[in-house]
């Protein structure tokens, strides 16, 4: 065998293996989340599977000996009624409105908490207090000071007459406003928890290499809160999807301003029809799923790389 062939038979370099203690950290992990994961599969995936079936009848609570097997009817019936294309908009545009004001605010924020020596635990806690009242609440204080013959909103504002929820655009806008309130803190507090992992020394250095604050900011310290920025797009994505009760506590979805969720809650709890209503439920999970999966595809972030380890 000639010196070309034996490097052409040479063999692939192999990839490094897994060390023994990531193996044994993974161990470890999976024996520690094995009783919560199989809860969750009984408290979930059961009536997941259950709202399945469901969808699959014509199936009204009052009349439960006319129930029949219809197969995907119910799926064509909701998809195809301007009222579902109603509710998804509404519902686009309050998740998609809320979340981009709440990231910005949220960075705000958390480069106060970052930065403030003086009274930090004092201001880290005024700016967590509403994230703290319960939704329900929060929602009725809103709807209190924003409404026509009680609220102070008017007065303040010199607007005289006004009433916002009596058209879909001001009371959507009334509506996103309390979400922001209300959620900011919690996308705050990732952004926060990202913000304190970028090393100090690559700003320091940044800073010798003549670089401004706005270079920084998108050089430096975005690039290494990627991961957290990511986690917290993605799980208030995913909460201002399912928003329910804010609409029901200000507008109970009058002006065209009741979100999927609402849908859902209509037609299971208030019709009584389980077979529309568990398709709603299952068509509103699978718009959960396609999002969380364009944000984890969209990000490529691997979050198992936060730690640094293999």
């Amino acid at each position: 065998m000639t010196m070309t062939e034996e490097r052409v038979a040479a063999p692939a370099p192999q990839p490094a293996e897994v060390s023994d203690r990531a193996r044994h950290e993974r161990r470890l992990g999976l024996s520690l989340s094995a009783p919560a994961f199989l809860v969750m599969v009984f408290v979930t995936a059961y009536p997941l599977i259950y709202a399945v079936v469901l969808s699959l009848y014509n199936y009204r609570l009052t009349d439960p000996a006319g129930r029949t097997f219809i197969g995907l009817r119910n799926y064509v019936t909701v998809l195809t009624d301007p009222v579902w294309w109603t509710d998804f908009s509404t519902t686009l545009i309050i998740t998609v409105a809320s979340v981009a004001v709440e990231l910005v605010l949220g960075f705000a924020f958390a480069f106060v908490m970052y930065r403030i020596i003086r009274g930090r635990s004092w201001v880290r806690t005024g700016i967590l207090i509403p994230y703290g009242i319960v939704t329900v609440v929060s929602a009725y204080i809103w709807r209190y000071a924003f409404q026509l013959d009680s609220g102070f909103v008017n007065q303040w504002l010199n607007l005289g007459a006004f009433n916002f929820f009596g058209e879909r655009w001001s009371s959507l806008f009334v509506i996103t406003l309390s979400e922001i309130w209300k959620t900011t803190p919690f996308i705050s507090l990732l952004l926060l928890a990202g913000l304190v992992q970028v090393p100090e020394e690559m700003q320091e250095a940044a800073k010798v290499d003549g670089a401004t604050a706005w270079q920084r900011l998108k050089r430096v310290t975005l690039p290494n809160m990627k991961a957290a920025i990511m986690v917290a797009l993605l799980f208030r994505t995913l909460d201002a999807w399912r928003i329910f009760d804010n609409p029901f506590v200000m507008t109970v979805g009058a002006n065209k301003t009741e979100t999927l969720s609402f849908l859902a809650y209509r037609q299971n709890v208030t019709l009584v029809n389980l077979g529309t209503g568990s398709a709603v439920s299952v068509l509103l999970f699978l718009t959960v799923v396609v999002i969380a999966f364009i944000f984890v595809k969209g990000f490529k972030t691997d979050l198992s790389q936060v730690r640094g380890d293999r």
